[in-house]
């Protein structure tokens, strides 16, 4: 795994999400839409935007997308449990879901976990952050792009565009 130069700072200044949302200024955002080329099923688009292009590998964002792809898949899947629980809630006037968790429920908490993880091992170190689609209503995924408070008044001096053509 290459990190840039300019990023490698970041791994050691930040060791939590919530440093790094307080510490460094909101770049810019941007969105994975939903992909319906297949329906109406939860599935997200893998095309990798322009704007991550000097933040982040292309295998490492496929990898992340097409792993929630799966997950979400997977909620998605019509089985014996399902059909046993909906089974359960109409004999019990959904009042069972007061004591339960769905299969679908569970699958959200390991999602929510799998995005906590990746933002901690691999995009918080290069200055992003993935939000869960949950909190988006599962219409896209939104990644914030932050900069070093730190980097963004040394951008200003004249040094800054001779150390990024450097690279």
């Amino acid at each position: 795994m290459v990190i840039r130069a300019e990023f490698a700072p970041w791994i050691h200044q930040f060791h939590n999400l919530q440093e790094l949302r307080h510490s460094a200024s909101l770049a810019t955002k941007v969105f994975i839409q939903r992909d319906y080329s297949d329906g109406t099923i939860c599935k997200f688009q893998t095309k990798f935007p322009a704007e991550l292009d000097s933040r982040i590998e292309r295998s490492l964002f496929e990898e992340t997308v097409k792993t929630l792809n799966c997950y979400y898949a997977e909620a998605e899947k019509i089985g014996g449990q399902s059909y046993l629980e909906g089974c359960l809630a109409c004999a019990t006037a959904y009042i069972i879901f007061l004591c339960m968790e769905t299969r679908y429920e569970k699958i959200l908490k390991k999602i929510s976990m799998y995005i906590q993880e990746q933002n901690e091992k691999i995009y918080a170190p290069r200055g992003l952050i993935l939000t869960d689609p949950i909190e988006r209503g599962m219409r896209v995924i939104e990644i914030s792009i932050f900069e070093d408070s730190g980097s963004t008044s040394s951008s200003s001096s004249g040094s800054s565009p001779t150390s990024s053509t450097a690279q």
